[in-house]
């Protein structure tokens, strides 16, 4: 849909700029090691099954999720392959497994022991704790993790790991990180010692990916650099791969108002004119997933490639900010809140920054009221769109 036909607020996707995300990340990969996109929390608040879809269209055939439901609502709207949920099911929620084909993490041994009472097969991915001490079964425990393999109710797919501090290449975080893929990797061994077929793996997400690349694993669970960006602005500065922000979010300019000097504008008093000036109210606040701490001064948004400084509270549903110094707004004009205008550029790790936070959350948080835009290469808006050419990593299943 064109932007001239946009309401209030609304997300906008680049799908060109997700293609080349997902070739630049393939080429960091070990041969016939395949991406996992991770698409949870609303594919990090880009829209899980718009990504999904595309993604499926290009060739992908594995992703994984955080949670049950978000792994239905995929497969409810037609997303092809492996689903892997890498949270928490509950036992009463188990047949929804069965019924639209996902796969679930096997926690720790009691929970494969609640699969493997629910006396039908379910599909699983056995997760190792090497030292995140979250999910998964302690490394060191590697008699319960052997008896999971012989549990006739658990389909074991495959297995992985998570590093915790793989977004540093500092010595402390490196000795802790390579401690983690040896014990990952005295597992794998382990089972293979036994004469189990080893299952896929996969122990790398973002960071993983661009800081340990030479790791050999089935799978790649990225995330937040599949989006073109990582957790803080500063590693996506730092960053070697050339990686392109997928989403923009923007908002209507609803109403444009002269304040006189000493007047006040917005909740609390908190802003003051200084001087007679022209503010410009937006139609999103922090409902919309704009963070309130950038209030008063400490977050910006671009109209007409200019920044215009955020003023006073921004309340649950609206914001304002100053265009004294910015011609000819008017309502209906188009805020970019994350994105580009003219020769300047807010992104989503600018906005972390103010807000003492990461990329993660910032997108994540999105909310579930903004419209959302798709574009393709032309510049056009479109609904769908079919790639004729495919990454090489994995027929849809």
């Amino acid at each position: 849909m064109p932007e001239e036909k946009m309401g209030r607020a609304w997300k906008e996707l680049n799908m060109d700029n997700l293609r080349h995300n997902c070739e630049v990340i393939c080429k960091l990969l070990p041969e016939n090691c395949q991406l996992m996109p991770a698409l949870k929390a609303n594919a990090y608040g880009h829209g899980a099954v718009e990504v999904a879809r595309e993604l499926n269209a290009m060739g992908l055939s594995a992703f994984c999720v955080a949670t049950l439901h978000e792994g239905v609502e995929l497969r409810k709207n037609g997303i092809k392959g492996e689903i892997l949920i890498l949270g928490y099911t509950h036992p009463n929620e188990f047949y929804l497994l069965r019924k639209h084909r996902l796969t679930q993490t096997v926690l720790d041994s009691e929970y494969a022991k609640a699969i493997n009472s629910y006396r039908h097969k379910i599909h699983v991915h056995i997760g190792i704790d090497t030292g995140m001490h979250r999910l998964g079964e302690c490394s060191e425990n590697i008699d319960n993790i052997l008896e999971m393999f012989k549990c006739e109710n658990l389909v074991v797919d495959g297995m992985f790991t998570h590093l915790c501090a793989s977004d540093s290449m500092e010595k402390p975080f490196a000795e802790y990180t390579n401690a983690q893929i040896l014990l990952f990797y005295g597992v794998v061994n382990e089972i293979k010692a036994q004469g189990i077929k080893c299952p896929k793996l996969h122990i790398q997400s973002s960071y993983g990916v661009m800081n340990y690349p030479e790791l050999k694993c089935d799978y790649a669970r990225v995330g937040i650099a599949l989006y073109g960006l990582m957790s803080t602005q500063e590693d996506t500065e730092k960053c070697n791969l050339a990686l392109r922000p997928v989403l923009s979010v923007k908002s209507r300019v609803s109403a444009v108002k002269n304040l006189a000097a000493g007047e006040f504008a917005g909740y609390g008093m908190e802003f003051e004119a200084p001087c007679d000036m022209k503010i410009a109210v937006l139609s999103i606040g922090y409902a919309d997933g704009i963070p309130r701490s950038l209030s008063c001064g400490k977050g910006s948004v671009l109209i007409a490639g200019k920044k215009a400084p955020i003023i006073g509270r921004i309340c649950m549903d609206q914001m304002s900010v100053d265009v004294t110094d910015i011609p000819f707004i008017r309502q209906n004009d188009i805020a970019d809140i994350i994105g580009k205008s003219g020769n300047d550029v807010i992104t989503a790790g600018d906005i972390a920054k103010q807000a003492g936070t990461i990329s993660n959350e910032i997108l994540s948080r999105l909310g579930g009221r903004l419209s959302l835009a798709c574009k393709n290469k032309k510049n056009k808006y479109w609904t769908k769109l079919i790639y004729s050419v495919r990454i090489k990593i994995g027929a849809i299943l």
